[in-house]
């Protein structure tokens, strides 16, 4: 089992990524679009946040989504060149890993592309989103990914929602064998994080967010997004102990 519990928050502006830090979380994905499970973010908020985390002595606690739009994760060759851009610009900009994914129509691994991911990111550590969760054979994609070089992967576990996918989290833990880093994100709840790090998982990802309601975006319409808040983010950490 893993001897690491780290929690990772999805912050999609700065004011999640400071309840992050102020809740006690281990790392945070930068996006956007959490509605659409997630997209890549502004090289504004990357900054902001590579900045915050300076200011904090944080190491190691930014890592950024690269994902060119919503949908699948079969992509032409116009959105590879937009992430491969993406990609340099936020190593660039100083981020701690870039969070990727690319597959053919038949749920197996775009080698080329990410190889090209990889390449672009140069030294900064590659993570595999929850593309993982669609592959064909997760077992076969899995050494596949530890082959490529990749230091972490985002899984549910091939479920809608961890809690649903406990089994398969538990073998994949197994067969990863410290040689990756296994991290369960998909709906995950406070009650579900003892029992994730229980079955040997090196961290867990999850938004902590809250629905705010605003101004209209639109007449006649109430405008709402997500932010993390800092108290699930404390009950987060708090349940890894």
């Amino acid at each position: 089992m893993s001897n690491t519990r780290v929690v990772e928050i999805t912050a999609q502006d700065l004011f999640s990524v400071k309840a992050a830090i102020q809740g006690g979380a281990d790392r945070v994905e930068l996006c956007t679009a959490l509605g659409v499970a997630g997209l890549t973010p502004s090289i504004g908020l990357i900054e902001g946040a590579v900045k915050l985390a300076s200011e904090n002595g944080l190491k190691g606690f930014v890592d950024v989504l690269i994902r060119p739009r919503e949908g699948d994760f079969v992509y032409d060759k116009d959105e590879v060149e937009t992430a491969i851009c993406d990609i340099r610009r936020a190593v660039a900009a100083g981020v701690d890993g870039v969070v990727v994914g690319a597959l053919h129509n038949d749920g197996s691994i775009d080698h080329v592309t990410m190889s090209r991911m990889k390449e672009a990111a140069g030294e900064t550590p590659v993570v595999f989103h929850r593309a993982f969760d669609v592959l064909t054979d997760q077992f076969s994609a899995l050494e596949e990914l530890i082959e490529m070089g990749v230091v972490r992967i985002l899984t549910s576990g091939a479920a809608p929602v961890t809690r649903e996918g406990i089994r398969r989290l538990q073998e994949l833990v197994k067969r990863a064998n410290g040689r990756v880093e296994i991290m369960a994100g998909g709906g995950v709840r406070i009650t579900d994080i003892p029992r994730l790090f229980d079955i040997g998982v090196d961290a867990v990802h999850l938004s902590a967010r809250r629905t705010i309601t605003g101004g209209p975006n639109r007449p006649g319409e109430k405008a709402s997004y997500f932010q993390a808040d800092v108290g699930v983010v404390r009950a987060a950490v708090e349940a890894t102990r």
